[in-house]
């Protein structure tokens, strides 16, 4: 049972607070909470659960926010860590993203948002879709009308439907003038290839993202040709557990509208669709550094939207770097970009040039790691197949559409 959360800036500013039961938990928490994030670096907001003298504190740090929970009873930590990533989700889906100007302006939502996410700390309703129903999200109009009439509450005076059903997280009686659904298969690739050029991580997130635009109640089933290379699933609620455990088959009423249905994990994958290969030398006080790019494993797709970037070392005064191929920029924090788009057939993209080090320096002492981003559209790199999608219960005949995207997630090359 969570007991009080708090919205903090990055500046450890509390900027709300909402207590949840009748035990009151006073703001000095923060002020600990803080001074320990002070003493201890960033790297205590890594840790997910932290037990104070008084309470045990759970966060989740989104766009600089950071989402405090407390409580001083035994609970399970991954419920209080998940309702606080609902929240976060919620917010943002609600006021478009996250940060400090936002919350402040539109406090009376994210109060009202969190009144009804959580009642005498525990979690109620945490589904986006009745949540707007509940609780108008803002626009211009709402704003406007606010002002006018004084009125800054944009709370439902009905209940929903869906509330009291069996599915409370679809709407009730819905129609839709065309029936259809769409599902992506959408993947991050996290890779780390270490100076030798030597895979030592490679693995896939992904998420099965559905947008449905269904009438009635319509039962689905989806199927995968190969499910077996899954881990670490996790479902939207809408799913039953029971047909996933015995024949791996997602059965499920869709919330409508769009939605994560499940994520997953695909692990010690043998490569990758592009290379990045970079060589550094440096002596008499200049440092040569030459990268070059190209497709390692053809995907069948093009690959576009690759981008190279590391951070010069502190001991480089200024770097004259160019391209064969695309845009090289050094921004103002010593961050050297270079935009590469695609890969022409004709020729291997490289970037080379020299760098200039301190006075007194001969050699580069500390060698930079690179960063690689890049998009493949209509293929999911890790072979995840959709077999099929069966529909039940719907009035007419539904139009089905299938894509994937793979792109790069913390992609890093060690130089």
């Amino acid at each position: 049972m969570l007991q009080c959360i708090f919205l903090l800036s990055d500046s450890g500013e509390v900027m709300l607070e909402k207590q949840l039961t009748g035990h009151q938990v006073d703001r000095s928490i923060c002020v600990w909470f803080w001074d320990q994030i002070i003493s201890q670096g960033d790297s205590l907001k890594l840790v997910p659960v932290i037990a104070s003298p008084t309470h045990y504190l759970f966060q989740v740090v989104r766009e600089g926010i950071t989402f405090l929970a407390c409580t001083q009873v035994e609970m399970p930590p991954l419920m209080a860590i998940e309702f606080l990533s609902r929240v976060a989700d919620v917010l943002t889906d609600y006021l478009g993203s996250l940060n400090e100007d936002l919350i402040k302006d539109n406090f009376v939502i994210v109060y009202e948002l969190l009144d009804e996410m959580i009642d005498n700390g525990f979690p109620l309703t945490t589904e986006p879709n009745i949540l707007r129903e509940m609780i108008a999200p803002p626009n211009i109009v709402s704003k406007v009308l606010s002002v006018v009439t004084g009125n800054v509450s944009n709370m439902s005076n009905t209940l929903p439907g869906a509330t009291s059903s069996c599915v409370p997280w679809r709407k009730t009686d819905l129609k839709h003038a065309s029936n259809e659904v769409y599902v992506d298969l959408v993947e991050e690739m996290d890779v780390i290839i270490n100076r030798d050029g030597a895979l030592v991580k490679c693995e896939i997130y992904g998420e099965v993202q559905v947008n449905s635009q269904l009438s009635g109640l319509p039962d689905l089933t989806l199927s995968f040709a190969n499910p077996s290379i899954l881990n670490d699933m996790r479902f939207h609620p809408c799913v039953r557990l029971r047909p996933w455990e015995a024949n791996q088959i997602l059965s499920f009423v869709p919330p409508d509208g769009e939605f994560k249905l499940m994520s997953y994990r695909v692990k010690k994958l043998k490569s990758t669709p592009i290379y990045v290969k970079p060589q550094l030398s440096s002596d008499s006080g200049t440092c040569r550094i030459s990268v070059l790019v190209g497709i390692r494993n053809d995907p069948g797709k093009s690959i576009d939207s690759i981008t190279v970037q590391f951070r010069l070392p502190p001991c480089v005064l200024s770097a004259d770097l160019s391209a064969n191929h695309g845009a090289v920029n050094i921004l103002a924090d010593k961050t050297c970009s270079w935009s590469i788009g695609r890969i022409p057939k004709d020729k291997a993209p490289s970037m080379s040039g020299t760098m200039a080090l301190e006075t007194g320096l001969q050699r580069l002492n500390v060698f930079p790691s690179f960063q690689v981003s890049f998009r493949i559209m209509g293929v999911a790199f890790s072979g995840l197949q959709i077999d099929k999608l069966d529909l039940k219960n719907l009035p007419s005949r539904p139009y089905k559409g299938f894509r994937a995207l793979t792109r790069a997630g913390e992609f890093e090359v060690r130089s």
